[in-house]
């Protein structure tokens, strides 16, 4: 994808990666919407960063959805870059007698069912660019899962296989589909804790690395995933799988 002079909407972009990519591409001369669930945050962003758009906006609520992907394309046609970014993750234990799968609901209608809405909601107007790109935030765990987050490595793990499919659908029209698949990462996405835990990569350094990656086109496949994690990536194809798992896993 191109790197400036785009007109960008990114889902989850009032905080975290979402949030980095947006001020990223903001300081790239790019026309930037960011869209959240919360109102402290749109409003913090967007007095930060005056010439960020900040759009309220509920992935759950499909009538919501539709009223904002309406705004968008009245107020700007030009949109060519999707980013849809919004996700939860959640530990579950399955053992507790307390577990219900309510969780596991919750994870799948945002990581799963969001991306699928909003990318159907904006996909007819992508279709209408010369050069457009659609970028969902998966996650390395897709390939090889944290057992202890089971239904937020499922819901990465539909995402690979789900963008892999619109790709080859797409793949006559110019629309670039890119999938982003961080590491462990320096957000609140798990809770506070994980946002100051020096094990988890600094997102600053972790965003630098993205859009490098995206300025010189290294991402084969539209695989957007670091040099440290490609082992995980090719565990099944290297037969290191069971080993990989049982240390990220251990009893």
């Amino acid at each position: 994808m191109r790197m400036t002079d785009n007109t960008i909407l990114i889902t989850g972009g009032t905080s975290g990666i979402g949030r980095a990519l947006a001020e990223a591409f903001h300081d790239r001369g790019n026309r930037v919407i960011v869209a959240g669930r919360r109102h402290d945050l749109l409003t913090d962003i967007t007095d930060r960063r005056p010439g960020i758009v900040g759009m309220h906006l509920d992935l759950n609520d499909p009538q919501a959805l539709e009223r904002t992907a309406r705004d968008v394309r009245q107020r700007f046609p030009d949109l060519n870059v999707l980013i849809a970014n919004t996700g939860i993750s959640r530990v579950e234990d399955m053992t507790s007698a307390d577990w219900d799968g309510t969780t596991a609901e919750n994870i799948v209608q945002t990581n799963v069912l969001g991306v699928l809405r909003v990318v159907a909601a904006f996909l007819p107007t992508l279709k209408t660019q010369p050069t457009a790109a659609i970028m969902a935030t998966s996650s390395a765990l897709a390939f090889l899962p944290r057992a202890d987050f089971p239904t937020y490595c499922a819901s990465k793990a539909f995402l690979h296989s789900w963008l892999t499919s619109l790709r080859h659908q797409l793949r006559n029209l110019p629309i670039e589909i890119l999938e982003l698949s961080p590491p462990y990462v320096q957000t609140e996405l798990t809770g506070a804790s994980q946002a100051a835990d020096p094990r988890a990569m600094p997102l600053a350094t972790y965003v630098s690395e993205v859009m490098a990656m995206l300025e010189h086109g290294r991402h084969p496949r539209g695989e957007l995933l670091l040099e440290r994690d490609q082992a995980r990536r090719w565990a099944e194809r290297d037969g290191n799988y069971d080993s990989l798992f049982a240390a990220m896993n251990p009893v």
